[in-house]
């Protein structure tokens, strides 16, 4: 640990010297800005003097830097997943991954008041959860409910639907495969034209 803390504090010196450089800036000028002296600049860029935070905390604000990069401390990122919600057909879509081509997972919540079932097919695979509420799922000849806890896989080109029973708005995570983001179209065939 002690080594880690030693190479870091080595590594400040040049980056003082690297940040002050690209701002153009001379040792008096940022000797005026900061009040702290040339020579103890001099001698904290060229690692002589060791940089505490009373010398730091006025750097930072010189540079307009975040402390952690005069240190060079690893950067943590944010962790939460920040997809905007769609709005669609009665339900509130929040996708959960953005993998193009790949699996895609979502989170819907659909409301009671879903219009009757249109079932459509598209290429792909996929699978549901119902995390609270229940959830009518009509697949192909089969027209069944499922409660929270339960779940579903099905092959997508065969003609579905799913949506609220009508009592309360669901919940859902969907998960499908490379072909489930493209455009459903419907199931039924169009009727056929007369001969001419």
């Amino acid at each position: 640990m002690a080594n880690d803390d030693a190479s870091v504090l080595a590594s400040v010196g040049p980056r003082l010297r690297e940040l002050r450089r690209k701002r153009g800036s001379t040792l008096a000028e940022l000797a005026r800005s900061t009040g702290i002296s040339v020579s103890t600049l001099s001698r904290l860029e060229s690692g002589e003097r060791r940089p505490t935070l009373e010398l730091l905390l006025p750097l930072a604000r010189a540079h307009q830097v975040p402390l952690d990069e005069l240190v060079g401390a690893p950067q943590v990122g944010d962790p939460r997943v920040r997809f905007k919600p769609i709005e669609q057909y009665g339900a509130t879509i929040v996708p959960l991954s953005h993998n193009p081509g790949g699996p895609q997972a979502f989170k819907m919540v659909i409301g009671p008041g879903r219009s009757e079932p249109d079932p459509r097919r598209h290429e792909g695979y996929e699978w549901l959860y119902v995390l609270s509420g229940k959830l009518r799922l009509v697949l192909a000849e089969h027209d069944v409910v499922l409660k929270a806890g339960e779940a579903a896989e099905f092959d997508t080109r065969l003609p579905h639907w799913f949506g609220s029973t009508g009592e309360a708005p669901v919940e859902v995570l969907s998960l499908f495969g490379p072909q489930g983001e493209r455009m459903h179209v419907r199931a039924r065939p169009r009727a056929a034209e007369p001969d001419g």
